[in-house]
């Protein structure tokens, strides 16, 4: 008997519903894929690349030569699902200060303000910003890459980098293991 045929018995013989017959059938294969997938590889340097005249490789050292800045943060979803929580305090770098580092580079004048910034984190996961965004409104102020937190080294489940935003309304991106910055064109 084919595979869907002893489903399909199985589905006349009882009153399973058709979706209950594929979960279970589609539920051991999606068990191996996350499987495979473990966990995400703490990233011990973020890049900088894209359009930029010099690419980057910055470690938590090299992120200290950069001007500091301390935040404390409360993720508004942690304040929603718990009622108050505690704010952590952040120190790290100002995204804009690591761009800055890079020299983006134009091919026109006044071809930056359509570029944006796309991180990455080491589990693939991916946001963007706007060059604009991060230089020419207060946003910028509240884009940190950090490196520490509560005054220890960022632990295993957010680092050692990370990429935070003060001022979103949600932390959609808030990037954990983050492993690198590419400036691209519009």
């Amino acid at each position: 008997m084919s595979p869907y045929g002893w489903a399909r018995a199985l589905l006349l013989m009882t009153r399973v519903t058709r979706w209950q017959v594929t979960i279970a059938l589609v539920a051991p294969f999606l068990s191996l894929g996350i499987a495979a997938q473990g966990a995400p590889q703490p990233t011990t340097s973020v890049t900088v690349a894209g359009n930029v005249a010099q690419s980057l490789s910055l470690s938590v050292v090299d992120l200290k030569r950069y001007p500091t800045h301390q935040v404390d943060y409360v993720s508004r979803n942690t304040v929603e699902e718990k009622g108050t929580a505690p704010a952590r305090h952040y120190t790290g770098c100002l995204l804009r200060d690591v761009l800055a580092a890079a020299k983006p580079v134009e091919s026109k004048p006044r071809e930056l303000r359509k570029s944006y910034v796309v991180a990455t984190a080491s589990d693939g996961y991916e946001v963007v910003f706007s060059w604009a965004e991060l230089f020419v409104s207060p946003m910028g102020d509240s884009v940190l890459v950090v490196y520490e937190r509560d005054g220890a080294p960022l632990p295993d489940d957010e680092g050692p980098i990370a990429l935070i935003v003060v001022a979103d309304m949600r932390p959609v991106r808030h990037v954990k293991w983050l492993r690198s910055l590419t400036l691209r064109s519009a």
